[in-house]
């Protein structure tokens, strides 16, 4: 068994995880081989589901956690491991995915109508914001999560919903590719717009900068976006953590997305023409490229976004009361006055929620190091490069 890395004994102190892992409770230390094949398990899964554990027996009440990861990077099967280890942490969760909540297709047609991707799902818009809420709503109440189940392979591979799906838990999972993210001030984001270069930069990226190359059209959309985006704050308003995947380059979601078509077509299923499939993987990284929307998740310092935000390694025991009508959150302990991006201050208020802790996974979906946010490898500023031991030195 290999040592933990710094990095991964400290996130285990902040989840409540003794440092070493003979230490752990036996039902902690005997994973099933099958999950323990998967090298995100321990250093991300068992982490997460520890945080969730704390949250609940600190504020006494059922715990949302966001899960934040682009498309094809696994958070479908990493939500179905952590449903498996749950109950080892005395939890039941359930698994909600923003496609969960996709609008019926006529009506996202309507409002995709002449995007410049040419889809009919994925950017923001796409999804039935207040439909999610009334879930959540519901299951704060009873205990019991009521959602669509949508089908990506029905309308021909457009995707609709077919049924309902209900679960029973004290822990919810809401994954989503845009989980977390905060519109911009429109002036941050016209800056930003004016100089492609510095919209598409991520400095990981070894293709280069300038790999997302936005087209004119793709620019002129991005205020649409922004100001769809606006609408899914009140959802993010509910999250109680946020947890992140995040690539080591932004090149590997396309890789991803068509290795699981190909799954797909193997097996029988509906499956997407190449060209079909390439525009739903372009926009869900240029309707919000990462360097914009994804990046000040993981940089506490990061003012592109709206408010000032938290360490997240300092005691979050705090109960947090909640003003959603006029978009602040409300931290008693730190009483703080932040605007959020509608431009609005009313009061004491916390920042807007910040992913506590990032996973980098590889071109092969293999966890390349885990821990706290703010000591990630990977900043929009930084050249750091990852070891290639550090793959094995986060599987504990």
């Amino acid at each position: 068994m290999t040592a933990p890395a710094p990095w991964q004994r400290r996130l285990r102190d902040f989840v409540g995880l003794p440092p070493e892992r003979d230490q752990w409770p036996p039902s902690l230390q005997a994973v099933p081989p099958e999950l323990e094949a998967s090298s995100l398990t321990v250093p991300f899964s068992l982490p997460l589901l520890a945080r969730a554990q704390q949250l609940k027996q600190e504020r006494g009440e059922r715990v949302l956690v966001g899960l934040n990861g682009p498309v094809g990077a696994g958070k479908s099967t990493l939500a179905r491991q952590l449903q498996i280890l749950a109950p080892r942490f005395g939890l039941t969760l359930a698994v909600a995915s923003i496609d969960d909540v996709y609008r019926p297709l006529r009506e996202r047609r309507q409002v995709l109508a002449g995007n410049p991707f040419g889809v009919s799902r994925v950017p923001p818009g796409s999804h039935d914001g207040p439909l999610l809420l009334e879930a959540l709503d519901q299951w704060r109440s009873d205990g019991t999560l009521t959602l669509p189940r949508f089908d990506k392979t029905l309308a021909g591979g457009e995707g609709e919903r077919n049924g309902w799906s209900v679960q029973e838990a004290d822990v919810v999972l809401l994954e989503g590719w845009l989980t977390g993210c905060r519109a911009l001030e429109a002036t941050d984001l016209a800056r930003a717009v004016q100089g492609n270069g510095s919209l598409c930069h991520t400095s990981e990226n070894q293709e280069g900068e300038g790999w997302l190359n936005l087209s004119a059209a793709e620019r002129a959309w991005l205020p649409r976006w922004n100001e769809a985006l606006r609408a899914y704050s009140e959802i993010w308003d509910q999250l109680d953590a946020l947890w992140m995947l995040r690539p080591t380059r932004w090149t590997w979601p396309r890789r991803w997305r068509f290795q699981a078509e190909a799954r797909q077509r193997r097996a029988g299923g509906g499956w997407l023409p190449t060209k079909d499939l390439e525009a739903l993987v372009r926009s869900s990284l240029a309707s919000l490229p990462p360097a914009l929307y994804q990046d000040p998740l993981l940089d506490p310092s990061d003012e592109r976004s709206a408010g000032t935000v938290s360490d997240p390694s300092a005691d979050q025991s705090q109960n947090h009361s909640k003003n959603q009508s006029q978009g602040h959150s409300i931290d008693q302990s730190q009483g703080l006055a932040v605007s959020h991006s509608d431009g609005q201050s009313e009061g004491p208020s916390a920042a807007p929620i910040r992913a506590e802790v990032v996973a980098l996974i590889d071109g092969q979906r293999r966890c390349c190091w885990s821990g706290l946010t703010q000591e990630c490898p990977i900043r929009p500023a930084s050249t750091v490069q990852l070891s290639s031991e550090s793959a094995s030195s986060a599987t504990g």
